[in-house]
């Protein structure tokens, strides 16, 4: 392991080096930085090193919004489809390309931040391998695949003075200081219940991990370097370069994809700490009479998942959290039914709603025009359409705590840095684990037709430990904390 100082010395930079031996001689010359590039120009002293891991899709976005038309300078991409990432390629054509992160690591000295923008399941491998490095990470959200590994990341970023960011870009919004604005005026009264859904999945889901099919393999892939953590295995078409969300091996299904962007205002606003406890239903799907598919390699095809939170410092009496997916919705509450319609096309195709004793909180994805209910009062709706683009804002106070150092203002100002993102993850992903509990099933008897009577004995409410990340009332279920890793890929958690 390497030493603190080693760990960070590139946030010690080149920024200090050419800082410092620009005064040296006879004299100190001071110019105008417009003199040397004219108005917005940004001296390379003052610019991040960046470089991107998975630059394909949303990683074209995230390195851009790092990028800052400018501020910052690319140094390095990577990407396992460089087809993919033609786009980011193209448009940064003096970086340099590379397909294995781990060869970009050991070439490029020059890194001082970089995004993180792969599937699911190799997030924490990747931000753990750079943050040990002493490179500042912002990493796609949901942060992990796994609860232990983001209670490693958190604990790792701590350990290291990494500046880091989740991207939930939500969490930069205007709406989420409002919503708190309210909660702590105690517009609504005390919240008892949050109610979060989507219209997510709008890929494939409910059906297990597809067929294996080399010849359709993309030529531009390397599959070995996609797989990363996960277990050898045949290219499968359906997988790359989206729908893997819908499989437990790489994704997180709905609730991970939604979630961190939904979730993060209540979670935020009410303090809501580790869940006490969770359980779920989830959607059977019939190709056959009376026997419904079996599928615990894929996330379903619509959930409903209920927290239970007994920490948050306003509600003592505890707070329910329920989260739903593909397609299923709250009942409207009496409060606000005149004016509240669930229109998919008009903004609500994912939200929340929080229940006080004296009024409502809706609001949209990334808490977005929020709207406060209160009893006898009219609506007041927050609205958020003139806020700068969040995905820029995100990326900038990131790229900008970066610069001004570990605990400096700018890095505790950001609104998920990994002390909290972590914890928040965890939040998410307890959520997939009861899902994939409720999959756990052993064969009891048999019925006269020779067709096998199943237990489904992990269909129950689950009590968590979160602490110590266990669940005390189904052991098997702890098997979803954490996964095993491929040989060479492993996180030692």
């Amino acid at each position: 392991m390497k030493n603190k100082n080693m760990l960070n010395k590139q946030s010690k930079s080149r920024r200090n080096f050419i800082k410092k031996t620009g005064m040296i001689g006879t004299g100190v010359f001071i110019v105008p930085r417009h003199v040397l590039g004219g108005e917005g120009y940004t001296a390379p002293s003052d610019q991040l090193g960046l470089a991107a891991i998975g630059s394909g899709g949303k990683g074209t976005s995230d390195i851009s919004n790092a990028y800052q038309n400018g501020k910052n300078r690319i140094v390095a991409l990577c990407d396992v489809d460089p087809a993919r990432a033609k786009s980011a390629y193209t448009t940064h054509a003096d970086a340099n390309k590379y397909v294995d992160y781990r060869e970009m690591l050991d070439k490029e000295k020059d890194i001082d931040a970089l995004t993180i923008s792969t599937p699911d399941h190799n997030h924490a491998k990747i931000a753990y391998d750079c943050m040990n490095r002493g490179i500042h990470v912002y990493v796609q959200k949901p942060l992990t695949h796994t609860i232990a590994e983001a209670r490693l990341l958190a604990q790792n970023a701590e350990k290291n003075n990494i500046v880091t960011q989740m991207g939930n870009q939500g969490g930069s919004s205007i709406g989420v200081p409002k919503i708190q604005e309210w909660i702590d005026q105690n517009k609504i009264g005390k919240v008892h219940t949050i109610y979060a859904w989507t219209n997510r999945p709008v890929w494939p889901q409910g059906v297990n991990h597809p067929s294996a099919n080399i010849a359709k393999k993309p030529d531009s892939l390397n599959w070995d370097l996609w797989l990363g953590t996960a277990q050898s295995k045949p290219y499968s078409p359906g997988l790359h370069p989206f729908d893997w969300r819908g499989f437990w091996e790489y994704g997180t299904g709905a609730l991970g994809d939604i979630g961190c962007h939904t979730l993060d205002a209540p979670y935020k606003t009410l303090q809501l700490g580790y869940p006490s406890s969770v359980e779920c239903t989830a959607t059977n799907v019939f190709k056959k009479m009376w026997t419904p598919e079996y599928t615990p390699e894929g996330c379903p095809i619509s959930s409903m998942v209920t927290l239970e939170y007994k920490n948050s410092p306003h509600n003592k009496d505890g707070i329910k959290l329920i989260w739903m997916d593909g397609g299923l919705t709250p009942t409207i509450p009496e409060e606000i039914e005149e004016e509240f319609i669930m229109n998919y096309d008009m903004g609500n195709s994912s939200g929340i709603m929080m229940l006080g004793a004296k009024g409502v909180i809706t609001a949209e994805i990334y808490a977005n025009n929020p709207t406060l209910y209160v009893k006898g009062e009219d609506p007041v709706v927050f609205d958020t359409s003139k806020q700068p683009n969040v995905n820029d804002v995100h990326a900038a106070a990131w790229t900008e705590a970066c610069k001004a150092g570990f605990n400096s203002v700018e890095h505790k100002n950001l609104t998920s840095s990994f002390d909290y993102s972590g914890p928040f993850t965890e939040t998410v992903i307890m959520g997939n684990l009861a899902l994939r509990s409720r999959d756990l099933r052993k064969v009891v008897g048999t019925r006269g037709n020779s067709r096998k009577i199943m237990s489904y004995y992990g269909r129950k409410k689950l009590l968590w430990d979160g602490q110590n990340m266990k669940i005390k009332n189904l052991d098997e279920a702890n098997a979803f904390v954490s996964k095993e890793y491929r040989k060479g890929w492993e996180l030692h958690i």
